[in-house]
This record gives structure tokens, C-alpha cells and sequence, in this order.
């Protein structure tokens, strides 16, 4: 009789694999068109909608913080290396000891970096094809490159791969003891190296217990991301 698969396993080489996709998409070495031109001016223009589209949550107190969060360390234009490297480096450890839920939450964020650094390679060489000469980055030349990228179901596993961040965090913050032990482990942490890491995980729980309703929340950022995507595929 076969051996039926360990959930748990299995979750565990998904990280992995995550991992590993991630970090050969920004290696300039593998992936020579990290070094595209238009990438940072890019990274600015979408971190710069974001925070435009945002603007009605980082008005309110009360989804500022999850707003903030979002815009750093999820949509973040800046480099992630060091946290991923973070996460290389303590996989075995977090394996072993965080709860299935929090392994699904990094999971699912692992593979929107990779999947939003894939897009975001592409929405690049596409630019550069459109403006070889360079130039200024608009929404109209932005929705061409957006149309010639194509790839409607990768864009829409983006979306839902932030929806699954979101409400993954917000049910494993319910994990009786999750927020004592994150508290707990920010000396050791520091020690060890893990600054990035652990402050990713603590701005993530600060932000998302301050909100009155995650639900509401995250199916506002869905619904946005997506009307913003039927715009830009139509033109």
C-alpha cells in the first residue's frame, strides 16, 4: 500500500522550492535582466500608484498600520535579499518549530516575491522594447507594457496570493501564544542576525491586530488591484 503524503512535508518543500525560484530570479548572474534599465524606474512608478490607491487606508488610524505594512514589506520596491537570506538561513529551524499556518503564510509570501519579481522582469524588458531610449514611465505607457506582458492568470494568482498573505496572518495571529513568542524571540533574533526576519514578522502582527476587520480589509486591496488590472488590460 503507498505511503500517503506528509501535509506538513510537503508545505516544507514548497518553501524550498520558493526559495530557491526566488533567489534565482534576482541573481543579475541567472537573470541578467535584473540589470534592465526601466526595472527601478518601474519599481518606483507601481510603489508610487500603490501609495496613491492606498491613500483613503493611510488616512485612517486604524488601517494605517496594516496600509504601511503592505506598502513596505509586501508591495516594497526595495530589496528583499537580506530577508531572504534570513529565511535560507533558518529554514530548517522554522520548519521544525513554527505552527503549519505560519509555514503556509511564508509559503504563500515566498511565492508572490518570485511571482511579482517574474512580472515585474518582464513588464521591464517590455518597456524596454516600447522606450529604448528611456524616458518617463505613465500610466498610458505603463498599460501598453501591461498588455504586451499579458499572462491574465499569473496576474490574477498575484492577486490572490496577497489575499492568502493577508488572511493567513491574520488567522495565525489568532494562535494562542503567537504574539508572546514573537516578543520573546526579538533578542535572540537580533544575536543571531535575523533582524530583517523578525521585524518583518512583528510589523506584520502589529499592523494587521490593529485592524477592525481584516476581511474587510484585504477584499477592499483585492478589488482594487483587480479593477486596476481589467483597466490596464483594456487600455
Amino acid at each position: 500500500m503507498a505511503r500517503r503524503p506528509d501535509p506538513r512535508r510537503e508545505l516544507e518543500r514548497r518553501i524550498e522550492r520558493r526559495l530557491a525560484c526566488h533567489q534565482a530570479l534576482h541573481d543579475p548572474v541567472r537573470e541578467p535582466r535584473n540589470r534592465l534599465p526601466w526595472l527601478p524606474r518601474l519599481r518606483r512608478w507601481q510603489a508610487a500608484r500603490l501609495e496613491r490607491d492606498f491613500a483613503h487606508f493611510l488616512a485612517d488610524r486604524r488601517t494605517r498600520p496594516a496600509a504601511e505594512f503592505f506598502l513596505s514589506d509586501i508591495y516594497g520596491d526595495h530589496d528583499f535579499s537580506r530577508r531572504d537570506a534570513d529565511i535560507a538561513r533558518v529554514l530548517p529551524t522554522m520548519q521544525r518549530l513554527l505552527p503549519e499556518p505560519m509555514l503556509e503564510v511564508l509559503a504563500d509570501a515566498l511565492e508572490l516575491g518570485a511571482l511579482t519579481h517574474a512580472l515585474d522582469l518582464r513588464m521591464g524588458q517590455a518597456l524596454q522594447r516600447l522606450a529604448p531610449e528611456g524616458g518617463e514611465l505613465d500610466g498610458a505607457l505603463y498599460a501598453r507594457a501591461y498588455r504586451e506582458v499579458g499572462l491574465p492568470r499569473l496576474r490574477e494568482r498575484q492577486i490572490a496570493l496577497v489575499e492568502a498573505v493577508g488572511y493567513g496572518l491574520g488567522a495565525a495571529l489568532r494562535l494562542p501564544g503567537l504574539l508572546t513568542l514573537l516578543k520573546l524571540s526579538r533578542a535572540p533574533a537580533r544575536a543571531a542576525g535575523l533582524s530583517e526576519l523578525q521585524g518583518l514578522l512583528e510589523r506584520g502582527a502589529a499592523a494587521l491586530t490593529a485592524l477592525p476587520d481584516i476581511g474587510a480589509f484585504m477584499d477592499e486591496v483585492a478589488a482594487c488591484e483587480r479593477a486596476r488590472a481589467a483597466h490596464w488590460r483594456i487600455g
